[in-house]
């Protein structure tokens, strides 16, 4: 996996609607191909992660480098399964201090995961029908 590093590859992915949205997250995502000078920005094919986490969602520093660290090991969980594209994840709203009062707490972790597994699971590749193992038939 790659990350998004210049503002002309963020420019690239953001400039489409969102392919996917959780109530605090959206995701961007354009096929390498299409993108513009796709070459020169992505240079490898792979899966390229870009995160934005505007301070007007995450006031503090210490919530933002939280909220990062779970966005990239949970695309790093997820990566065998995520296509080879750009990805963009946003933060388009605040988690609540009121619900969550350290920015560091496990609550918030779990939270902010289990959205994330939401949201990249909508884009994830599923395997095809003769790979799926045969226990996930069963009952």
């Amino acid at each position: 996996m790659q990350r998004l590093k210049s503002r002309q590859q963020f420019q690239v992915v953001m400039a489409g609607a969102p392919v996917a949205k959780t109530p605090h997250f959206a995701l961007h995502s354009t096929r390498l191909g299409h993108a513009p000078d796709a070459r020169l920005l992505f240079p490898v094919a792979d899966t390229w992660l870009g995160v934005l986490l505007p301070k007007r969602w995450a006031r503090r520093a210490v919530t933002r480098n939280a909220i990062r660290r779970q966005i990239y090991e949970t695309a790093r969980a997820m990566a065998p399964d995520l296509p080879q594209a750009a990805l963009v994840v946003r933060l388009r709203s605040e988690f609540s201090r009121k619900q969550f009062l350290s920015a560091t707490s496990d609550v918030l972790k779990r939270a902010v995961r289990a959205e994330l597994e939401l949201l990249l699971g909508r884009v994830t590749t599923p395997l095809p029908r003769a790979q799926v193992p045969e226990t996930a038939h069963a009952g």
